[in-house]
């Protein structure tokens, strides 16, 4: 047996005289699993000299060769070193200017019988290879689930750094290619224009990624992804559920919008204010000309032709800068009668205006409201004073929240956090119809005092103050009626009641 000398002959590098070795003791000996191991190592070393896309013939027949040699189940540790070959080799493969894909089905093939030590650094080494061709290799999908992602490692799940800028972690990275394979679905023809779901295979990977979503909350793909997943299986219901989390983090990005669209698909009210939502953003106007499209769809629909023909200039506008196409459906559209008597309009800001807020209510709807009627606005610092009971007091900032609020005005807020004296922060405001019912304003009517001197007066409880009484032609005992807001005296510390409006002197 020349085992020892095998090994001694490839540490040296002298590994031609160790391959020729191996081959006699091999036909001497081919049950031998010394010899094997030997064999192994002499393989591996061939294998590690040719990682390089130009080799890639001698790597692949060393592969082979490794492969039939059918090593014991045990013995894992030269499988361990040439996983790292192999995710070079990927790596290496994606660098060619015209890649063959077949190469890494040949590739698979081979290694989805080799004793990898999972898990091991080295074998997440290789998930991570494959992950970077995700996207254009149609065999990910059954590489990971041949891979396991059970086997990924605690370190696996921690967010990586590449060139000082901080990437998601292995993990994350592994169940969002998984996902994404699958809504891309399986091409079936030849030019791969039509593709088919496979949902059987969704409904399989749905549990995995439930689970990864609740022991990892942090990360912020996999719900987007879940949701994605869940319209594709017609599971309406729990769609919206899966994505709020995600939506919540993701709202200043107009697609969040674009997709919340898609999933209010057969409400036209909610997708009006999705779209609104999405065109009100700062963004690119290269990324919205497909946006618009669907947008200026609906507006003709509802026969709104100005607002309609403004997004279609727009997008028209940003297709000619960048020399794209005109799609039919925009010729056909400026051919139409509607389009030639539509005004002309500036811009859609008002439109936007009135129908997000519907949108932004979808991610806090869940949240209940507080109903608070407005105390005080400070225009200049865009704060809001309210009060809700006599037991709750506070202010919050309502800029880019409500238009012009005024005193007395009575709100339905959802607050972020438990409401609470003093400072709120605010996710949602929206204005309520006078006849809401709140412990915080009151109506009253009785007779007019007045003390000598002062600027400032009572009707019964009802303190009115100089801003009141400004313009109002009064006199002592007359009968007034007004509305009055529960307020909270600093200096005497008590409640008390203020009028914000008389309504006729009588």
């Amino acid at each position: 047996m020349s085992f020892k000398e095998i090994n001694e002959l490839r540490k040296k590098g002298e590994l031609e005289e160790a391959l020729q070795m191996v081959n006699r003791d091999l036909e001497n000996e081919p049950d031998s699993n010394w010899i094997k191991r030997a064999a192994s190592w002499v393989y591996y070393a061939y294998i590690k000299n040719n990682v390089k896309p130009e080799n890639y013939q001698t790597f692949i027949q060393y592969l082979g060769k490794l492969k039939d040699l059918n090593l014991p189940e045990d013995d894992r540790m030269v499988f361990d070193n040439v996983a790292w070959q192999i995710g070079s080799m990927v790596y290496s493969l994606q660098k060619e200017e015209h890649q063959d894909y077949n190469k890494y089905d040949v590739i698979f093939d081979i290694i989805k019988s080799y004793n990898f030590k999972a898990p091991s650094e080295s074998y997440s080494f290789l998930l991570k290879s494959f992950i970077k061709i995700s996207e254009v290799w149609q065999g990910f999908l059954d590489f990971a689930d041949w891979w396991n992602l059970e086997h990924l490692r605690k370190e696996d799940f921690l967010m990586e750094e590449y060139k000082g800028r901080k990437t998601p972690s292995l993990a994350e990275r592994a169940y969002i290619a998984y996902a994404k394979k699958l809504l891309e679905g399986e091409p079936v023809d030849h030019f791969g224009n039509n593709r088919a779901i496979d949902k059987e295979r969704i409904s399989a990977f749905m549990p995995k990624l439930d689970k990864f979503i609740e022991e990892y909350p942090d990360f912020l793909y996999p719900p987007y992804y879940k949701a994605k997943l869940l319209l594709v299986l017609g599971d309406e219901e729990d769609v919206l559920s899966a994505f709020i989390p995600f939506a919540r983090q993701k709202k200043n990005d107009f697609w969040v919008w674009e997709q919340m669209a898609d999933i209010f698909h057969d409400d036209d009210e909610l997708r009006m204010a999705c779209y609104c939502k999405a065109l009100s953003l700062k963004t690119q106007e290269d990324f919205l000309v497909k946006l618009r499209q669907v947008f200026a769809a609906l507006l003709v629909e509802k026969e709104l032709y100005d607002e309609a023909k403004r997004e279609i200039e727009i997008l028209t506008d940003t297709r000619q800068k960048n020399q794209w196409g005109i799609p039919r459906q925009i010729t056909l559209w400026k051919e139409a009668d509607w389009y030639k008597s539509a005004e002309t309009k500036p811009n859609n800001y008002n439109l936007y205006g009135k129908h997000k807020g519907k949108a932004e209510e979808i991610l806090f709807r869940e949240i209940p409201e507080e109903v608070i009627v407005v105390e005080f606005v400070n225009k200049d610092k865009k704060m809001i004073s309210f009060v809700k009971d006599k037991q709750m007091n506070g202010y919050f900032k309502y800029s880019g929240l409500i238009d012009k609020p005024t005193v007395g005005d009575i709100l339905k807020v959802r607050f972020s956090g438990e409401l609470q004296n003093g400072f709120n922060k605010v996710l949602t405001v929206k204005k309520c119809k006078d006849d809401v019912k709140t412990e915080a304003l009151r109506s009253f009517e009785g007779t007019f005092e007045q003390l000598p001197g002062k600027d400032f007066g009572f009707c019964d409880d009802v303190f009115i103050d100089a801003g009141i009484l400004n313009g109002l032609d009064l006199s002592i005992g007359d009968n007034i009626k007004g509305t009055a807001i529960i307020s909270y005296n600093k200096k005497k510390n008590e409640w008390g009641w203020k009028a914000i409006r008389i309504n006729n002197a009588i």
